[in-house]
């Protein structure tokens, strides 16, 4: 697979599709929504809602986020989803450079099957995070089982996805000591792994920004790390050129299929961060003294196209100045 065809496939994938849809409800929020209706440090479209606050300990924000599980996810591993639906929301805290407080839930189901595995997959990412759930709302008697988890979190420094500067380096974390949830594209590092290094893997990231070290971050999610990255991008308005032969991946992924689906797989513990040239080794080496992988994979750019390098080769794989991926586009005055 050449560079062309990869972007390609990234483009049909079904995480592109997902994120791409994000747009149309931004334009209609935006259009219903009373401007400055909440007071928050950065827009909508990131990771978590920030709002400043201040108390008796500081300066700093309270961070509001939410995730939906989608339909044939919680049919098919409704235990694993479950699980998931406290792991991203933790996820999203962490990648805004803040730490969770609480969750609570929204399940619908025909009964306790699935609701019940439903539950013991989220009680147990609750105690290996250690972010208790505290409520939340059920309903027994739904036609289809659903799940929403929402979360807060409070950060005293910000990671969001509208610092990227042109020149930045974008630097990718995973965690590669885990497997994919076959046939899923789900890579699992985390319900094996001792609780202990999973909470200390995920407070590099606010030590990060509390350190300086940082201001520009996601978490990884089902667009995988190219459209993760694109996310990034386009809100900080800038582009990039990432090198795929650089993204580090398990030692499995050979051949263009395993690569695309490796691209394209949601990682328990993932992140892409834009940082300055002057701080990136400080960054590399804190994740890399945890043992997890963490590589320079491109360089952010004033364009706002982002390329991708591919075996000597490059090709265009988005320009959100011309197709928005998850911004709400500009009404046409024409």
């Amino acid at each position: 697979m050449n560079a062309l065809e990869l972007a390609g496939a990234l483009r049909e994938s079904r995480g592109f599709a997902h994120k791409s849809d994000i747009g149309d409800v931004m334009a209609a929020l935006a259009r219903h929504q009373p401007a400055g209706a909440v007071a928050q440090a950065v827009a909508v479209g990131d990771d978590c809602a920030a709002i400043p606050f201040n108390d008796a300990d500081g300066e700093g924000y309270l961070l509001f986020a939410i995730e939906g599980l989608v339909e044939d996810f919680i049919a098919r591993m409704p235990w694993f989803a479950g699980y998931c639906s406290v792991m991203v929301n933790v996820s999203d805290i962490y990648a805004m450079g803040g730490r969770p407080l609480a969750v609570v839930d929204a399940l619908w189901s025909q009964g306790m099957d699935p609701a019940a595995q439903v539950l013991e997959g989220m009680s147990a990412a609750s105690a290996r995070y250690g972010v208790p759930i505290v409520g939340g709302h059920s309903n027994n008697r739904a036609l289809h089982g659903q799940l929403a988890v929402a979360i807060l979190g409070r950060a005293r420094r910000l990671l969001t996805s509208f610092n990227a500067r042109p020149g930045d380096q974008l630097v990718m974390a995973v965690d590669l000591r885990g497997a994919y949830e076959e046939p899923y594209p789900y890579w699992n590092a985390s319900t094996s792994a001792p609780a202990s290094r999973l909470r200390a893997d995920l407070e590099l990231l606010p030590q990060l920004a509390e350190a300086g070290l940082c201001d520009a971050a996601k978490d990884i999610s089902m667009a995988g790390v190219v459209g993760t990255a694109l996310m990034l991008l386009e809100c900080s308005k800038v582009g990039a050129h990432i090198d795929i032969d650089a993204v580090p991946r398990p030692a499995e992924v050979q051949g263009a299929t395993a690569l695309l689906r490796w691209l394209t797989a949601f990682p328990s513990y993932g992140f892409i961060l834009s940082v300055r040239p002057g701080n990136t080794a400080q960054v590399l080496d804190r994740f890399r003294a945890r043992d997890l992988a963490c590589a320079v994979v491109g360089e952010v750019t004033e364009s706002p196209e982002l390329w991708l390098a591919h075996q000597g080769a490059q090709a265009l794989l988005w320009n959100t100045a011309e197709q928005a991926f998850i911004t709400a586009r500009e009404p046409s005055h024409a």
